[in-house]
């Protein structure tokens, strides 16, 4: 049985956005994606702002209540694209949540992911106070010092954020199981019997169509966020074939398809135009010399965006600077270039152009040139941007650039909620002649959202985007207020009391630490007090000890010496170094707490005892000695636990391998430049600007997704026997579900549940693990169906002590004669001459029969075929027919019968053998 539950993601929904879905297949449980939301929404700036007395809960409170409580019972994790949408709450869930459960994924889905992921949750930290859990702090110190004072109690809004640290992200990410596209990959553990099997699904860089195997539930494909048009650094999915035509033979006919309808409604204009109007726009805008702002994501769709204008600038020549504004832009851009077998479009033959096969070594040396960093020349040349500059926040953009300069800036991120878009959007929209430049629509509740919103709300109704069209540019007017998230430096009084309680802080954090030093070396130096047996003895020997540190009763003179007998003399030191010097510094413990063994009395030739001398001659000190003294409880002689622990770490480090070496070497540096670059003590700092607005405003469709046309076309041909729409408003649901029925062929059992609705399909189907013994096996017939052997089987089943999983045994002779004989009376009379009727095993043919794929095997064979009508191919149709004795005629009559019409004749035995061959043939 499968059982699917949308958490966020849903149809129907006004919130389309992040994905995250739990799909249960008898036992087992998936979560496919695990997106984030904008952290930081708002309303439209455009709009009255409504009354702020109601306090509405974060729209992405049930969607996080829901993940947090499933976490924990998730056995495996599937992410499909490597955008915030897909991917951005994982780190937090597994560090937080529990969501330890194996994770697989392509390699560039997690490089981009953990870019995307890390990109946005810097920025965030950078300009909000985010309140971590109390016990689940690992950096408190370091949070701390980013404060002017303690930090509050979190208000609500506060503690619905879940935004993770950059070091849990890159361990988050560090756990995903990476695998090849075409790459089947058989579960184990409890997923036990499942496949999983990523394809190629377009729009992103290694984004992944999956397709799960199940023994009991069938084919489920999962295909969102598709693009099946060629760009220019990406291929279109594999699901619908644009040489060949039709849909990619293991995708089709899938016992349930998942796939979204979010732009069902929506007709897309043609790539050429977008283009131009792209390109015409940013040439137009330079010239005047004004400049252009592009809002774009950190990892995805930025790629196909730096392609075109690379392209662009060589092709024009153009000398103006294209500004990236990431603090992850290098590191990016150096995943893509490693990974140039997951690429398409035009770059992959980049490199075996002329220009790439006439001298290698010329090519070299010019990537070299071109390139500051001959690491990052590896790759395409169309991936070496030598127009691109990076910048890590808007202050060095302007400390290089002046604000009058004409350039071309992309700005992360692309929903300007934060970060340097945000930031420059406030100084750049109030410049006549600026152009805001959209590329995607961004999610609900952003300011870029609001942007897209004003513009298509200006255009005309033909000219909405929707409709096919490129619109017109709308030069903004009026005023918007905005608020803006920064962090200051500390100055003047605030400053001074921070330092003040950053100073108490390590002064008591110095003395709980030598506290806890002096009870360790206290328990390890001297012996146990708590031995109750030879506490008096004890008791007079550290009264003689006492006595002898003191000096009291040595025999001194005035001088301050102290007499020995031989005539020598010392002059004596300081008490406090008695005991103190004779120890090294590991174990500078108190006078009190030491005691000596020998002592000697008077003249040491006529001592006679070393012990409880009594007499009142001189005595001499010795060198001390501390006896350690076995302690023994209960149980017998106490353990050490610290040196234990000590011997285990010291094993554990000679144990690991080398990736977990290089990783913890890797995250010590990371934390060595951390505490070396120190941000001085700084607070979050709100405020509400106003801004004039006076630029220009334009939205061009780059989203590289498929448009209504696309997914009306593509659904019907994979004809999946049912079908789950997500990812959708309400308007785009219903227009997908009605193409859908008005197509006869296609499947009714179309379901559009909303977030937390639960769709079951199919009937609870239980598994059992058996063994095949050798000789049962030897004696199958199999047939191969897919990715599964089938056999028909017949045997008993019996136990062994050796094993917990049943054996199953062929019938043997005795084991039929041990049957029970049925009674005589329930016999009916038998004639002379009669034999009962035994009923006949029948065979099984398992497989669904394509015409087209047995017309192209007849082909291939020599006999000529031809579809007429639905559903019929007439065989033997060609002069050869004469020679074979006639034609054959192929019907499919209706779910599981085929019907072969025609004279018995060699066509139609060749025929009957081929229409065989295309199934698993399951002999009874």
């Amino acid at each position: 049985m499968i059982t699917f539950t949308p958490l966020s993601g849903a149809a129907r929904s006004s919130t389309t956005t992040p994905l995250a879905y739990l799909l249960q297949i008898d036992d087992v449980r998936i979560l496919i994606d695990c997106g984030s939301p904008d952290w930081a929404p708002e309303p439209s700036p455009f709009e009255p702002s409504p009354s702020e007395n109601n306090e509405q809960p974060a729209s992405w409170t049930e969607y996080a209540e829901a993940l947090q409580k499933c976490a924990p019972t998730i056995d495996l994790v599937l992410l499909s694209h490597g955008d915030l949408a897909h991917c951005g709450l994982y780190p937090w869930a597994y560090s937080r949540w529990g969501l330890k459960a194996p994770a697989y994924s392509t390699l560039p889905v997690q490089a981009m992911g953990r870019i995307a992921v890390a990109e946005d949750v810097e920025g965030l930290r950078d300009e909000q106070d985010v309140s971590d859990p109390p016990a689940e702090i690992k950096d408190g110190a370091n949070g701390k010092s980013l404060t002017d004072s303690p930090p509050p109690a979190p208000t609500s809004d506060e503690k619905g954020k879940y935004i993770a640290t950059v070091i849990e992200v890159q361990d988050a990410f560090d756990s995903l199981n990476t695998l090849r596209y075409s790459q089947p990959t058989h579960l184990q553990g409890k997923c036990q019997g499942l496949t999983i099997t990523p394809f190629n699904a377009g729009h992103t860089l290694g984004g992944t169509i999956w397709k799960i195997r199940s023994p009991s539930s069938g084919t489920i494909i999962y295909a969102v966020n598709m693009n099946h048009m060629r760009e220019r650094h990406l291929d279109g999915t594999v699901l619908i074939r644009q040489a060949a035509g039709g849909i990619f033979e293991p995708l089709a006919r899938p016992d349930l398809l998942i796939t979204d309808a979010e732009r069902a409604p929506a007709i897309t204009s043609r790539r050429k135009d977008r283009d131009a109007a792209l390109i015409d726009t940013i040439t137009s805008t330079l010239s005047s010399r004004s400049s252009l702002l592009l809002p774009c994501d950190s990892s995805t769709r930025i790629l196909e965006l730096l392609v075109l204008l690379d392209q662009h600038w060589n092709y024009s020549r153009l000398r103006y600077p294209i500004c990236l504004l990431s603090r992850t832009g290098r590191e990016m851009l150096t995943f893509v270039r490693s990974m140039m077998e997951w690429l398409g479009g035009t770059i992959s033959k980049e490199d075996v152009g002329e220009e790439g096969t006439s001298s290698n070594s010329r090519q070299h040396n010019k990537r070299r040139r071109d390139d500051d960093n001959e690491e990052d020349a590896l790759g395409a040349f169309a991936l070496r941007f030598k127009h691109l500059e990076f910048f890590p926040n808007p202050q060095a953009l302007l400390q290089t650039y002046s604000s009058k300069d004409p350039k071309l800036i992309l700005a992360v991120p692309a929903s300007l909620s934060h970060g340097p878009s945000r930031n420059l959007f406030s100084d750049f929209a109030a410049v006549p002649d600026n152009v805001v430049l959209l590329t995607g629509r961004g999610p609900e509740g952003t300011l870029a959202r609001a942007l897209f919103d004003k513009w298509n709300n200006s255009q005309r109704a033909e000219d909405k985007w929707d409709k096919g069209k490129i619109g017109r540019n709308v030069m903004m007017d009026g005023s918007i207020k905005l608020k803006m998230n920064r962090k200051v430096p500390l100055t003047g009084l605030e400053l001074e009391l921070y330092q003040q309680k950053e100073q108490a802080a390590r002064e008591k954090e110095a003395a709980h630490q030598a506290s806890l030093v002096r009870t360790q070396h206290m328990l390890e130096a001297d012996e146990d007090d708590s031995e109750s047996d030879e506490s008096d003895s004890d008791a007079d020997e550290e009264d003689e000890v006492q006595q002898a540190l003191s000096g009291d009763p040595m025999d001194t003179g005035g001088d301050g010496t102290i007499k020995i007998e031989g005539g020598e003399s010392k002059r004596k030191t300081d008490k406090g170094l008695d005991g103190a010097d004779w120890l090294d510094g590991d174990e500078g413990l108190t006078r009190q707490f030491l005691s000596f063994d020998i002592y000697l009395k008077g003249n040491v030739s006529k001592s006679t005892s070393f012990f409880k001398n009594t007499g009142q001659g001189q005595r001499f000190r010795m060198f001390p000695y501390v006896e350690k003294k076995r302690r023994v409880d209960d149980y017998g002689e106490t353990i050490d636990v610290g040196m234990w622990l000590r011997k285990g770490k010291v094993l554990e480090e000679e144990a690991e391998s080398e990736d977990v070496k290089d990783y913890k070497r890797r995250a010590l540096a990371e934390e060595d430049a951390k505490k070396a670059i120190k941000e001085p003590p700084s607070k979050y700092v709100t405020n509400e600007i106003e801004i004039q607005l006076a630029c220009r405003l334009l939205f061009v469709d780059m989203e590289g997704l498929n448009d209504g046309r696309a997914v009306k076309t593509i659904v019907p041909q994979v004809n999946p026997r049912k079908m789950i729409i997500v990812h959708a408003p309400a308007v785009a649901a219903d227009a997908l579900i009605e193409a859908c029925n008005n197509i006869r062929s296609m499947t009714k059992d179309i379901f559009a549940p909303q977030a937390g609705e639960t769709i079951q399909i199919g009937q609870q189907t239980n598994s059992f693990s058996i063994n095949i013994s050798d000789e049962l096996l030897a004696s199958l017939k199999i047939s191969r169906f897919e990715d599964n052997e089938i056999a028909y089987v017949r045997g008993l089943v019996a136990a062994h002590q050796t094993s917990t999983i049943p054996t199953l045994e062929p019938i043997s002779s005795s084991s039929v004669h041990a049957v029970p004989a049925i009674p005589s009376q329930t016999l009916h009379q038998r004639m002379l001459g009669s034999r009962p009727q035994v009923p006949l095993p029948h065979s099984t043919m398992i497989g669904e029969l394509k015409l087209t794929a047995l017309k192209s095997r007849l082909a291939s064979i020599g006999v000529q075929a031809e579809l007429i009508g639905e559903g019929v191919l007439i065989c033997g149709t060609s002069a050869s027919s004469d020679t074979l004795g006639g034609s054959v005629a192929v019907r499919k009559l209706a779910k599981g019968k085929i019907e072969l019409e025609g004279n018995v004749s060699e066509v139609y035995y060749i025929v009957r053998r081929e229409i065989y061959n295309l199934h698993a043939l399951v002999a009874a």
